[in-house]
């Protein structure tokens, strides 16, 4: 491709990994939104890589995916951009200057496919201490190097691997830790809600009993009013009629 061309593409094209493809064959540019669909696509098909050696179909399901979205780009380019932007990323990985990182925009993008490719790695280990083929981030389909350079770049991957693992159980337990702390607390909130409903409870409880009994005091002071009244009644009564006897009886006489 021509560097002197590159010096002038748009800000949404990536110059240094715009080439979806290698050798002699033009391939129309990936622009920067472009790729982060494409990453998208392949980051939710990763765990499906992982399981099989034969992706063939995979990337025509990515292709096809890729078309629904607008772009029209085949299997094997989506292919060779893969291993173009993995190619990129392990060279991040193994440089020890970060602002290789910093310049490459699609970084955290694939670190973040790596990353839970890890976790998964970790949370289906039953074993203390798994082979390093199986602690290896990296699928068949992300290597791009030839035959005769893999075990040099095996041994810097294995490197890269480990440290990653140790980052990567560090970030994990501490994202354990922080959802421990997160349901802890929502677990003391929850229970100091419920506390609070309990006590609102039991006080209406309390209210609704204490209004019981004055009702009841209530009622046995106006039944004794009612009873003495009534007495009074009856004494006023019986006077009456036992003075009328007595009249009675002065008349006769």
């Amino acid at each position: 491709m021509d560097h002197g061309h590159l010096h002038h593409v748009s800000v949404s094209i990536d110059p240094s990994i715009a080439s979806g493809g290698g050798g002699g064959e033009r391939f129309p540019q990936w622009s920067v939104q472009e790729t982060r669909d494409f990453l998208m696509i392949r980051a939710e098909l990763d765990p499906t890589f992982m399981e099989t050696k034969r992706n063939k179909i995979l990337w025509e399901v990515i292709s096809r995916k890729m078309k629904e979205r607008g772009y029209n780009r085949s299997a094997e380019q989506c292919k060779a951009k893969w291993k173009n932007l993995v190619t990129r990323y392990k060279g991040c990985e193994t440089a020890e200057d970060d602002a290789m990182r910093q310049q490459f925009p699609f970084y955290n993008d694939l670190d973040a496919i790596f990353v839970a490719r890890m976790q998964r790695m970790l949370w289906t280990t039953t074993e203390a201490e798994g082979s390093k083929k199986r602690t290896m981030p990296f699928s068949s389909d992300d290597d791009d190097e030839s035959d005769q350079e893999k075990p040099k770049k095996k041994k810097v991957a294995i490197k890269s691997s480990s440290y990653n693992m140790k980052e990567i159980v560090g970030e994990f337990m501490k994202q354990q830790m922080q959802i421990e702390k997160q349901w802890m607390k929502a677990f003391e909130e929850k229970e100091e809600e419920r506390r609070l409903k309990e006590m609102e409870w039991r006080q209406k409880m309390e209210a609704l009993e204490r209004e019981r009994m004055m009702l009841d005091q209530r009622w046995r002071e106006r039944e004794e009013l009612r009873m003495m009244t009534e007495e009074v009644r009856s004494q006023k009564r019986d006077a009456l009629i036992n003075a009328l006897i007595d009249m009675l009886k002065s008349h006769d006489v």
